[in-house]
C-alpha cells in the first residue's frame, strides 16, 4: 500500500534515488531511465485522453462502443503502465514476490488491436504524424512508447528483467499506432508519406 504524507524528502539531493528493494542508484542509471520514460508515457496518454471528444469518454453501450474501448482502455493502459514501473523499479531476484507484469495484459492489447484494425483500410503508404489533434498526441506517445521500449532493452543489456515488459511496450506502441488512425476518421483522414516529394519537379 502506498501512504505519501510529505512529497519532498532530500534523500535525492546528492544524485541518486531509491529503488524498489531500497538499494540506491544514480538518478542516470538505466533502470531509472527505463522507468522515467515510461512514466514520460503514462502523462503523455493523460494528454491525449484531454484531446478525445467528450463522446469518446462516455461509456458506449453498443457493441465494441468506441467510448468504452477508448476511455476505458486508455486509463488501464495508464494502470498497467504503473505495473511495468513498479516492477522496472525492482530489480529481479531469485524467490522474489514483487508485482511483475503479465503476458496476459499484452494479450489484452493484441486483441484490442485486431478489433480496431479491423475496420480500417489496410496501408499502402507510411503514415505522417498529424491529423487531428487526439491522432497528433496518440503519435507523440507512440513514439515514447517506442523509447521506452529501447531503455528497457539497454537496461536488459546489463541486467536481467522481466521479458514480459519489453513484449507489453512492443504492443502497446502498436496499438497507438491504430488508435492514432482511429482517430483520423477511421484513417480516412491519414497524412501519408510520398517518397520524395519535395525532390519532384514542379509541373
Amino acid at each position: 500500500m502506498v501512504y505519501l504524507s510529505k512529497i519532498y524528502t532530500k534523500t535525492g539531493d546528492a544524485g541518486d534515488t531509491g529503488l524498489g528493494d531500497g538499494s540506491r542508484v544514480p538518478k542516470d542509471h538505466p533502470r531509472v531511465a527505463a522507468y522515467g520514460t515510461v512514466d514520460e508515457l503514462n502523462a503523455l496518454l493523460g494528454v491525449f485522453l484531454t484531446q478525445l471528444p467528450i463522446a469518446a469518454l462516455t461509456p458506449d453501450p453498443s457493441p465494441g462502443g468506441r467510448g468504452e474501448e477508448l476511455g476505458d482502455l486508455l486509463r488501464n493502459v495508464q494502470n498497467d503502465l504503473f505495473d511495468v514501473g513498479a516492477d522496472l523499479c525492482v530489480p529481479i531476484t531469485e524467490g522474489d514476490k514483487a508485482l511483475r507484469v503479465r503476458a496476459e495484459q499484452a494479450a489484452r492489447l493484441e486483441q484490442v488491436i485486431d478489433r480496431f484494425n479491423d475496420r480500417l483500410q489496410p496501408l499502402r503508404s507510411f503514415v505522417l504524424p498529424g491529423g487531428t489533434s487526439a491522432a497528433a498526441w496518440c503519435h507523440l506517445a507512440r513514439t515514447v512508447c517506442r523509447r521506452a521500449e529501447r531503455d528497457v532493452v539497454t537496461l536488459a543489456r546489463g541486467e536481467k528483467i522481466n521479458p514480459q515488459v519489453i513484449v507489453f511496450l512492443n504492443r502497446l506502441s502498436d496499438l497507438l499506432f491504430v488508435l492514432a488512425r482511429i482517430c483520423n476518421n477511421d484513417g480516412n483522414d491519414d497524412v501519408l508519406w510520398v517518397p520524395g516529394k519535395s525532390q519532384q519537379a514542379p509541373g
